[in-house]
């Protein structure tokens, strides 16, 4: 059974995307064929995927450590407390 997930572009948020290679650490490139985008070529990355902010939040809560949220979500730990910081900012105003 093969399952497809859609990518859109992050500018113009196209679907017209087609694969571009990867990079030198191995992360795949994604190409937007969109004569309107601004970005052109770009990558996807787990912190940008719908939800984690508010899991990263809810587990903060929960008492969960930095190290700990970014090794479950798979995320990058300097994304982990960037994401507190903004959601704190968010909560003062």
């Amino acid at each position: 059974m093969t399952c497809y997930q859609e990518i859109s572009g992050p500018a113009c948020g196209s679907n017209l995307i087609m694969k571009s290679g990867r990079s030198a650490a191995g992360t795949q490139r994604y190409r937007c064929h969109n004569p309107e985008c601004k970005t052109k070529t770009f990558y996807r990355y787990k912190a940008c995927e719908p939800g984690i902010r508010e899991q990263v939040v809810d587990m903060s809560i929960n008492g969960s450590g930095i190290r700990d949220t970014a090794r479950v979500l798979k995320i990058n730990k300097n994304t982990v407390i960037s994401t507190l910081k903004k959601s704190r900012a968010a909560l003062s105003r």
